[in-house]
């Protein structure tokens, strides 16, 4: 039985504790998994699965290794989470349907635009890409700080040093407590002429600045119809962006006219795509 005369219990007034548990717990979400530093662009996982290659010598000039090795690594000394979490974000930066400037450079299944899984782990392999590098570049240099890990044996760093503007070029979403983020990627070439203009020029205007970004630069490309989102989400942070995707039609040699698709809008499941043409020609 709880004794609750203990000369420990506190009393606290209960609207008190909610607001600072929830406070708390909303934080924890926030900084350690659901929404990335704009420093680097990452989320904790990501940055941590980098990290952890870098630690194993995985980088873009040496050979692969085994993504089960990768995991491991980073689930037994950064991330202990689950090796499913740190698997899936590996996947994730390795896909060039999914990633802009891809991080994780793979060997193997990972996965496709129809929606295919990626294979298991153990059969496929991983190394970071050249740009996946550069983000590492002087980190050795006392660049950033470093924290403890999670059982404080070994030290992590806070942020990369990135000498890329990751959080642009590839975008990124997530779902916080109270609070959301969904950026669209764009082109590397784009995002430094305006951030020359913006150095050159500090009071730069949105219309200015997007002389220099005419808009976001989806991995599997597509059509952007209308600008009008475009500028309300470059100007108050918030806008909706209608994707539709490229196609044109072709007569074959009997004289039939089909549509031929090239390109989908970005993250659209291209065998779910398929399947609804085929239900409305039904």
């Amino acid at each position: 039985m709880v004794d609750f005369n203990r000369d420990n219990t506190l009393p606290r007034d209960i609207v008190d504790e909610m607001r600072e548990s929830y406070l708390n717990y909303s934080m924890s979400v926030i900084v350690s998994r659901a929404l990335p530093d704009v420093r680097d662009g990452l989320k904790p996982v990501h940055r941590r699965i980098l990290f952890g290659m870098s630690e194993l010598g995985s980088n873009w000039n040496r050979p692969y290794k085994k993504s089960a090795r990768i995991v491991g690594d980073v689930l037994g000394k950064y991330h202990p989470h689950g090796d499913s979490s740190v698997y899936d974000a590996l996947v994730r930066m390795a896909q060039n349907f999914s990633m802009r400037y891809q991080l994780v450079d793979g060997q193997g299944n990972f996965g496709s635009i129809d929606g295919d899984n990626a294979a298991a782990m153990r059969y496929t392999e991983s190394r970071m890409t050249r740009m996946a590098s550069e983000m590492l570049r002087d980190l050795d240099k006392d660049t950033v700080e470093w924290d403890p890990n999670f059982d404080e044996t070994l030290k992590e760093p806070t942020v990369l040093p990135s000498t890329v503007p990751t959080l642009l070029v590839n975008g990124s979403e997530g779902i916080a407590v109270g609070m959301a983020t969904k950026i669209p990627p764009h082109n590397l070439t784009e995002i430094i002429n305006g951030l020359i203009a913006l150095i050159d020029n500090e009071d730069i205007s949105t219309d200015e600045i997007m002389q220099h970004i005419k808009g976001p630069d989806f991995p599997t490309a597509g059509l952007i119809m209308g600008m009008d989102g475009l500028k309300d989400a470059y100007t108050t942070g918030r806008g909706k962006i209608k994707m539709r995707a490229r196609a044109h039609i072709e007569t074959n040699k009997n004289g039939k006219d089909s549509i031929v698709i090239t390109e989908v809008a970005y993250q659209t499941n291209k065998a779910n795509l398929v399947e609804k043409i085929a239900d409305l020609v039904r």
